[in-house]
Protein backbone atom coordinates (compact mmCIF):
# COMPACT_ATOMS: atom_id res chain seq x y z
CA UNK A 1 0.00 0.00 0.00
CA UNK A 2 2.93 2.51 0.64
CA UNK A 3 3.61 2.32 -3.28
CA UNK A 4 0.35 3.64 -3.70
CA UNK A 5 0.87 6.45 -1.60
CA UNK A 6 4.04 7.10 -2.98
CA UNK A 7 2.94 6.61 -6.83
CA UNK A 8 -0.14 8.98 -6.32
CA UNK A 9 2.37 11.64 -4.34
CA UNK A 10 5.10 11.54 -7.15
CA UNK A 11 2.00 12.36 -9.94
CA UNK A 12 1.84 15.23 -7.85
CA UNK A 13 4.53 16.04 -7.40
CA UNK A 14 5.15 15.92 -11.05
CA UNK A 15 1.91 17.63 -11.68
CA UNK A 16 2.55 20.26 -9.46
CA UNK A 17 6.04 21.25 -11.00
CA UNK A 18 4.90 20.96 -14.74
CA UNK A 19 3.45 24.97 -14.54
CA UNK A 20 6.96 26.29 -13.24
CA UNK A 21 8.21 25.26 -16.35
CA UNK A 22 5.24 25.68 -18.69
CA UNK A 23 5.61 30.09 -17.16
CA UNK A 24 9.11 29.80 -17.92
CA UNK A 25 8.67 29.10 -21.17
CA UNK A 26 6.19 31.98 -21.88
CA UNK A 27 8.40 33.97 -20.01
CA UNK A 28 11.08 32.99 -22.69
CA UNK A 29 8.89 34.12 -25.51
CA UNK A 30 6.69 31.13 -26.16
CA UNK A 31 2.71 31.38 -26.27
CA UNK A 32 0.18 29.36 -24.21
CA UNK A 33 -0.98 27.85 -28.11
CA UNK A 34 3.03 26.40 -28.36
CA UNK A 35 3.82 25.34 -24.74
CA UNK A 36 0.44 23.00 -25.71
CA UNK A 37 1.47 21.66 -28.95
CA UNK A 38 5.06 21.03 -28.02
CA UNK A 39 3.81 19.13 -24.44
CA UNK A 40 1.53 17.29 -26.27
CA UNK A 41 4.01 15.89 -28.77
CA UNK A 42 6.60 14.75 -26.32
CA UNK A 43 3.92 13.31 -23.88
CA UNK A 44 2.26 11.29 -26.72
CA UNK A 45 5.71 10.43 -28.23
CA UNK A 46 6.81 8.28 -25.01
CA UNK A 47 3.19 6.90 -24.94
CA UNK A 48 3.66 5.19 -28.15
CA UNK A 49 7.01 4.30 -27.61
CA UNK A 50 5.77 2.37 -24.64
CA UNK A 51 3.31 0.80 -25.96
CA UNK A 52 5.95 -0.31 -28.82
CA UNK A 53 8.04 -1.40 -25.86
CA UNK A 54 5.80 -3.57 -23.44
CA UNK A 55 3.19 -4.94 -26.03
CA UNK A 56 5.37 -7.81 -26.43
CA UNK A 57 3.49 -10.67 -28.18
CA UNK A 58 0.12 -8.84 -27.76
CA UNK A 59 -1.66 -7.09 -30.41
CA UNK A 60 -1.94 -3.73 -29.52
CA UNK A 61 -5.31 -2.12 -29.40
CA UNK A 62 -6.65 -6.11 -29.91
CA UNK A 63 -10.32 -6.17 -29.29
CA UNK A 64 -10.76 -2.44 -29.31
CA UNK A 65 -14.01 -1.21 -31.90
CA UNK A 66 -13.58 1.72 -33.88
CA UNK A 67 -16.83 3.48 -31.35
CA UNK A 68 -14.03 3.20 -28.67
CA UNK A 69 -11.44 4.44 -30.71
CA UNK A 70 -14.11 7.47 -31.36
CA UNK A 71 -14.62 8.30 -27.61
CA UNK A 72 -10.97 8.53 -26.75
CA UNK A 73 -10.40 10.46 -30.11
CA UNK A 74 -13.36 12.88 -28.82
CA UNK A 75 -11.77 12.75 -25.04
CA UNK A 76 -8.53 14.12 -26.65
CA UNK A 77 -10.36 16.99 -28.30
CA UNK A 78 -11.78 18.13 -25.59
CA UNK A 79 -9.15 17.78 -22.54
CA UNK A 80 -6.44 17.36 -24.78
CA UNK A 81 -6.55 20.03 -26.91
CA UNK A 82 -9.54 22.38 -25.25
CA UNK A 83 -8.45 21.77 -21.55
CA UNK A 84 -4.60 22.24 -22.60
CA UNK A 85 -4.75 24.99 -24.11
CA UNK A 86 -7.36 26.76 -21.95
CA UNK A 87 -3.89 25.60 -19.03
CA UNK A 88 -1.82 27.29 -20.88
CA UNK A 89 -3.68 30.68 -20.75
CA UNK A 90 -4.50 30.30 -17.27
CA UNK A 91 -1.12 30.21 -16.30
CA UNK A 92 -0.02 32.83 -18.92
CA UNK A 93 -2.33 35.07 -16.91
CA UNK A 94 -2.63 34.63 -13.46
CA UNK A 95 -0.02 32.78 -12.83
CA UNK A 96 1.39 28.88 -12.08
CA UNK A 97 -0.26 28.96 -8.19
CA UNK A 98 -3.49 30.47 -9.16
CA UNK A 99 -4.64 28.71 -11.89
CA UNK A 100 -3.49 25.14 -10.86
CA UNK A 101 -5.56 25.88 -7.63
CA UNK A 102 -8.42 26.76 -9.62
CA UNK A 103 -7.75 23.85 -11.87
CA UNK A 104 -8.44 21.62 -9.03
CA UNK A 105 -12.56 22.12 -9.35
CA UNK A 106 -12.01 19.42 -12.03
CA UNK A 107 -14.03 16.95 -10.01
CA UNK A 108 -17.13 19.21 -9.34
CA UNK A 109 -17.51 19.56 -13.71
CA UNK A 110 -17.23 15.54 -13.71
CA UNK A 111 -19.70 15.16 -10.45
CA UNK A 112 -22.31 17.96 -12.57
CA UNK A 113 -21.79 16.07 -16.20
CA UNK A 114 -22.36 11.67 -14.41
CA UNK A 115 -25.56 13.29 -12.56
CA UNK A 116 -26.84 15.44 -16.30
CA UNK A 117 -25.52 12.46 -18.73
CA UNK A 118 -25.02 9.15 -16.50
CA UNK A 119 -28.44 9.94 -13.69
CA UNK A 120 -26.01 9.49 -10.72
CA UNK A 121 -27.36 11.17 -7.39
CA UNK A 122 -25.43 13.83 -5.88
CA UNK A 123 -24.84 12.70 -2.03
CA UNK A 124 -24.66 15.08 0.85
CA UNK A 125 -21.04 14.71 1.44
CA UNK A 126 -20.52 16.02 -2.78
CA UNK A 127 -22.49 18.76 -1.71
CA UNK A 128 -21.05 20.15 0.89
CA UNK A 129 -17.25 19.77 -1.53
CA UNK A 130 -19.27 21.65 -3.88
CA UNK A 131 -19.84 24.32 -1.37
CA UNK A 132 -16.56 24.21 -0.11
CA UNK A 133 -15.16 24.45 -3.49
CA UNK A 134 -17.03 27.75 -4.15
CA UNK A 135 -15.79 29.40 -1.46
CA UNK A 136 -12.58 28.14 -1.88
CA UNK A 137 -12.89 29.84 -5.60
CA UNK A 138 -14.42 32.87 -4.00
CA UNK A 139 -10.85 33.80 -1.39
CA UNK A 140 -8.46 32.62 -4.49
CA UNK A 141 -10.33 35.52 -6.64
CA UNK A 142 -10.04 38.40 -3.92
CA UNK A 143 -6.53 37.47 -2.90
CA UNK A 144 -3.78 39.50 -4.12
CA UNK A 145 -1.23 37.56 -5.38
CA UNK A 146 -0.57 35.70 -8.65
CA UNK A 147 1.09 37.02 -11.69
CA UNK A 148 3.01 40.25 -11.11
CA UNK A 149 1.22 42.14 -14.19
CA UNK A 150 -1.79 41.88 -12.36
CA UNK A 151 -5.34 39.95 -13.71
CA UNK A 152 -8.83 40.60 -13.66
CA UNK A 153 -11.33 38.08 -12.21
CA UNK A 154 -12.72 37.07 -15.59
CA UNK A 155 -9.15 35.21 -16.36
CA UNK A 156 -10.01 32.78 -13.82
CA UNK A 157 -12.50 31.72 -16.97
CA UNK A 158 -9.45 29.95 -18.63
CA UNK A 159 -8.68 27.27 -15.84
CA UNK A 160 -12.45 26.96 -15.24
CA UNK A 161 -12.74 26.07 -18.84
CA UNK A 162 -9.60 23.70 -18.15
CA UNK A 163 -10.94 22.06 -15.08
CA UNK A 164 -14.70 21.92 -17.42
CA UNK A 165 -13.26 20.04 -19.77
CA UNK A 166 -10.87 18.06 -18.12
CA UNK A 167 -13.83 16.73 -16.19
CA UNK A 168 -16.01 15.89 -19.08
CA UNK A 169 -13.10 14.23 -20.92
CA UNK A 170 -12.61 12.27 -17.82
CA UNK A 171 -16.06 10.82 -17.50
CA UNK A 172 -15.61 9.83 -21.13
CA UNK A 173 -12.45 8.09 -20.92
CA UNK A 174 -13.71 6.22 -17.66
CA UNK A 175 -16.61 4.95 -19.94
CA UNK A 176 -14.09 3.80 -22.34
CA UNK A 177 -12.02 2.19 -19.85
CA UNK A 178 -14.79 0.14 -18.24
CA UNK A 179 -16.84 -0.85 -21.28
CA UNK A 180 -13.28 -2.03 -23.47
CA UNK A 181 -10.29 -4.26 -23.53
CA UNK A 182 -8.52 -0.96 -24.46
CA UNK A 183 -5.05 -0.48 -21.60
CA UNK A 184 -4.89 2.63 -19.93
CA UNK A 185 -1.46 3.11 -21.47
CA UNK A 186 -2.92 2.40 -25.21
CA UNK A 187 -6.31 5.11 -23.81
CA UNK A 188 -4.43 7.89 -23.03
CA UNK A 189 -1.83 7.68 -26.40
CA UNK A 190 -4.97 7.68 -28.55
CA UNK A 191 -6.39 10.85 -26.54
CA UNK A 192 -3.36 13.04 -26.53
CA UNK A 193 -2.68 12.13 -30.10
CA UNK A 194 -6.20 13.35 -31.08
CA UNK A 195 -5.33 15.89 -28.94
CA UNK A 196 -1.93 17.00 -31.11
CA UNK A 197 -4.55 16.28 -34.49
CA UNK A 198 -6.90 19.12 -33.08
CA UNK A 199 -4.07 21.48 -31.69
CA UNK A 200 -2.18 21.21 -35.02
CA UNK A 201 -5.51 22.16 -37.19
CA UNK A 202 -6.21 24.79 -34.82
CA UNK A 203 -2.57 26.34 -35.54
CA UNK A 204 -2.07 26.22 -38.84
CA UNK A 205 -5.48 28.02 -39.47
CA UNK A 206 -4.88 30.72 -37.26
CA UNK A 207 -0.97 31.12 -37.33
CA UNK A 208 0.24 29.19 -40.14
CA UNK A 209 3.98 28.67 -40.30
CA UNK A 210 4.61 31.30 -37.45
CA UNK A 211 3.44 28.54 -34.75
CA UNK A 212 7.35 27.11 -35.41
CA UNK A 213 8.49 30.69 -34.54
CA UNK A 214 9.61 29.22 -31.25
CA UNK A 215 12.42 30.62 -29.25
CA UNK A 216 14.99 27.43 -28.24
CA UNK A 217 14.97 28.26 -24.30
CA UNK A 218 11.06 28.21 -24.30
CA UNK A 219 10.86 25.06 -26.42
CA UNK A 220 13.51 23.26 -23.98
CA UNK A 221 10.76 24.28 -20.95
CA UNK A 222 7.94 23.12 -22.91
CA UNK A 223 9.84 19.36 -23.60
CA UNK A 224 11.07 18.93 -19.68
CA UNK A 225 7.36 20.01 -19.22
CA UNK A 226 5.79 17.30 -21.97
CA UNK A 227 8.29 14.61 -20.12
CA UNK A 228 7.46 15.31 -16.68
CA UNK A 229 3.34 15.32 -18.18
CA UNK A 230 4.32 11.63 -19.32
CA UNK A 231 5.61 10.49 -16.12
CA UNK A 232 3.14 11.76 -14.00
CA UNK A 233 0.50 10.11 -16.15
CA UNK A 234 2.58 6.82 -16.05
CA UNK A 235 3.01 7.31 -12.15
CA UNK A 236 -0.91 8.04 -12.25
CA UNK A 237 -2.52 4.59 -13.94
CA UNK A 238 0.10 2.65 -11.78
CA UNK A 239 -1.09 3.72 -8.93
CA UNK A 240 -4.93 3.28 -10.12
CA UNK A 241 -3.93 -0.45 -10.92
CA UNK A 242 -2.36 -1.01 -7.06
CA UNK A 243 -4.81 0.83 -5.44
CA UNK A 244 -8.40 2.68 -5.15
CA UNK A 245 -9.42 5.54 -6.60
CA UNK A 246 -10.67 6.97 -3.00
CA UNK A 247 -7.09 6.57 -1.92
CA UNK A 248 -5.26 7.76 -5.03
CA UNK A 249 -7.38 10.68 -6.64
CA UNK A 250 -7.51 13.11 -2.88
CA UNK A 251 -3.64 12.28 -3.31
CA UNK A 252 -2.79 13.62 -6.43
CA UNK A 253 -5.16 16.25 -5.99
CA UNK A 254 -2.91 18.39 -3.91
CA UNK A 255 -0.64 19.12 -6.86
CA UNK A 256 -1.69 22.60 -6.31
CA UNK A 257 0.15 22.91 -2.74
CA UNK A 258 3.33 21.76 -4.24
CA UNK A 259 2.32 24.59 -7.47
CA UNK A 260 2.30 27.26 -4.80
CA UNK A 261 5.22 25.96 -2.72
CA UNK A 262 7.24 25.61 -5.99
CA UNK A 263 6.05 28.99 -7.15
CA UNK A 264 6.90 30.55 -4.46
CA UNK A 265 10.34 29.62 -4.33
CA UNK A 266 11.03 29.76 -8.15
CA UNK A 267 8.68 32.37 -9.46
CA UNK A 268 9.15 34.94 -7.13
CA UNK A 269 10.24 37.29 -9.93
CA UNK A 270 7.28 37.34 -11.33
CA UNK A 271 4.14 36.03 -9.16
CA UNK A 272 3.63 36.41 -5.74
CA UNK A 273 2.23 33.73 -3.42
CA UNK A 274 -0.01 35.06 -0.97
CA UNK A 275 -2.35 34.06 2.60
CA UNK A 276 -5.00 34.49 0.39
CA UNK A 277 -3.72 31.95 -2.76
CA UNK A 278 -2.82 29.51 0.03
CA UNK A 279 -6.07 29.42 1.71
CA UNK A 280 -7.94 29.28 -1.38
CA UNK A 281 -5.57 26.32 -2.57
CA UNK A 282 -6.20 24.51 0.43
CA UNK A 283 -9.79 25.40 0.46
CA UNK A 284 -10.09 24.18 -3.26
CA UNK A 285 -8.07 21.10 -2.58
CA UNK A 286 -10.60 19.69 0.20
CA UNK A 287 -13.20 20.26 -1.67
CA UNK A 288 -12.11 18.28 -4.31
CA UNK A 289 -11.44 15.57 -1.76
CA UNK A 290 -14.93 15.57 -0.40
CA UNK A 291 -16.83 15.41 -4.03
CA UNK A 292 -14.22 12.51 -5.17
CA UNK A 293 -14.46 10.35 -2.02
CA UNK A 294 -18.18 10.40 -1.30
Amino acid sequence: MIDVYALALLTALLWGFTPILDKRGMLGGGTPLQASIVVVIVDSSVYWIAIAALSGSRTPFDGVSLRIVGLFVVAGFVGTALGRLSLFFGIDHLGASINNAVLSTRPLFATIVAVAFLGEAVSLKQAVGIVVIVVGLTILTTARGGDLEGWTSWHVVFPLVGAAAFGVSNVIRRYGLTESPVTALEAVALNETAGFVALAAYAMATQGRDIVDLPRRSAGYYAVSGLFTAAAFMALFEALDRGSVSIVDPLYGTAPLFTTVFGYFLLRDVERVTVGIVAGAATIVLGAVLVTTA
